[in-house]
């Protein structure tokens, strides 16, 4: 993941402009046969925060996961041969549906011109392989998400910071605000990181510089 991004966000930007699909109309993953909700969630995260443009085929809000057979990658309702009616109000009354979560990962990208490029994407070290972590930053906006690409089980990592190129000095220890939640972090070059599945797919953090301070939230040393 880190080596085909970093590829697509450096020269080759220039004429390889990637649209990330968390799902196609024939193809079931087995990431998401296998994963459950929590897989769907931070797919549509890393989705919806690395591409500048992302996209999602009805039935993904659902978490429609169910195969035509054992090791089959096709679903067992492919609306390549049907029209598949859903339910989609009652599905989220009664909390079947991630259209919420899809919800707040489009009005984040709104407000976040940085999730809405490509060239500057950068990725940091985790101590964990489970643990993903990558920043945007245009102009003033910054954004640093840490991602569990494991949908199975809580991961912990020490997440380290390559603060020059967040335009921040080595030593520094700023405000982040977790988009999702809108709880508030202090950050330097080196952090802990807990993730649980079901609970939290991600951290999408605005960094707060002084002049874009904000808010909202919980402090938490």
């Amino acid at each position: 993941l880190t080596e085909y991004l970093t590829e697509l966000s450096g020269e080759a930007a220039s004429y390889m402009r990637p649209n990330f699909f968390v799902n196609t109309p024939d193809i079931l993953h087995a990431y998401l046969q296998q994963g459950g909700r929590p897989a769907f969630e931070v797919r549509a995260v890393l989705a919806a925060t690395m591409s500048p443009t992302w996209g999602v085929y009805s039935g993904y809000e659902l978490c429609e996961n169910t195969p035509l057979k054992d090791s089959s990658e096709e679903y067992l309702d492919s609306e390549k041969y049907q029209l598949k009616p859903r339910d989609w109000e009652t599905a989220e009354r009664e909390g079947r549906s991630i259209a919420p979560l899809i919800t707040s990962l489009n009005l984040i990208r709104r407000r976040h011109p940085a999730l809405r490029q490509l060239r500057d994407l950068h990725f940091h070290h985790t101590d964990n392989d489970a643990l993903i972590a990558f920043s945007k930053r245009t102009g003033s906006d910054t954004v640093l998400v840490v991602a569990n690409l494991d949908p199975h089980h809580t991961q912990e990592a020490t997440v380290s910071l390559d603060m020059p190129q967040l335009g921040l000095d080595r030593h520094e220890s700023v405000p982040v605000r977790d988009e999702l939640t809108g709880e508030v972090y202090h950050w330097g070059s080196t952090n802990y990181v807990r993730l649980e599945p079901g609970r939290a797919p991600a951290h999408i953090f605005h960094v707060q510089r002084s002049s874009s301070a904000q808010s909202g939230g919980s402090g938490t040393p």
